[in-house]
């Protein structure tokens, strides 16, 4: 495994692992989500998946999160993870491992960025595996506003969203308001019609970020070959043996139709 250090189009600080299949089958980008970072054990898992089948596999950690890349966690927008990820695949264009088509997987908001480049870049893309994506920004506020009513109000009056972070014990997340009025500009349902690529999504059963029945609207207007797939019993962050097992192994079938 390589680890580079890159920068993106505003002169940042991104890294970036490269594990490089000795017959490359593929390549494939895999993208976490919110304040998440390329060593989660879900991301692994997904990229562990791809690697096994043969595909070179690029982890990345975006700016404004909690890996090893430039910026701070509280000015983190759908925008700048989306633009990092761009970025990353310009760069890898490079080098002497790529190829195109390649396939993107991303988790929660590295969701919604996959299904973005995809709508934007069709030509260069396979496939995409979205896992517990958004879909909306707004669809992501009703889903909060489902588990708690108080949620986007608290964090509008207050400028400010704290919470635990559930992959580092003991940090408190602090997010500004800003993100929101960034993440509402954002739909992938309008587009969908141009995903006619294979698509495999997966949602945890008991997701309440990005709820089964909000990623079902965007499987209902694919028009490709399509995936659904729910892992029983599950969160939006899969971390158990048997989930992470489900998720790997249900990857790693998809890309044998592909």
């Amino acid at each position: 495994m390589e680890k580079v250090f890159i920068k993106n189009r505003k002169g940042q600080k991104i890294a970036v692992l490269i594990e490089q299949a000795e017959a490359q089958r593929g390549l494939a980008f895999v993208m976490h989500g919110l304040g998440g970072f390329k060593t989660q054990v879900h991301i692994q898992a997904i990229g562990e998946a791809f690697k096994e089948k043969g595909f070179t596999v690029v982890l990345f950690d975006t700016t404004n999160t909690y890996g090893e890349s430039e910026g701070a966690y509280e000015d983190a927008t759908t925008t700048n993870y989306y633009e990092d990820l761009e970025d990353v695949i310009e760069w890898a264009k490079t080098q002497d491992w790529y190829q195109r088509p390649f396939v993107i997987s991303g988790h929660s908001l590295g969701g919604i960025c996959s299904i973005l480049y995809a709508e934007r870049h069709p030509q260069d893309v396979l496939a995409i595996a979205p896992i517990s994506p958004v879909i909306s920004g707004k669809l992501s506020l009703e889903a909060h506003e489902r588990d708690d009513p108080e949620y986007v109000s608290r964090w509008k009056e207050t400028g400010w969203k704290e919470e635990e972070s559930h992959s580092i014990p003991g940090l408190i997340k602090r997010l500004k308001w800003s993100h929101v009025e960034d993440r509402l500009k954002y739909d992938v349902l309008p587009d969908a019609k141009k995903l006619t690529m294979p698509v495999l999504l997966i949602v945890g059963e008991f997701d309440v970020s990005t709820p089964p029945d909000h990623v079902k609207m965007l499987y209902d207007v694919l028009p490709g070959q399509k995936k659904f797939h729910v892992i029983k019993g599950a969160p939006h962050n899969f971390k158990t043996p048997e989930e992470l097992r489900e998720l790997k192994e249900t990857i790693a079938r998809w890309t044998d139709s592909l």
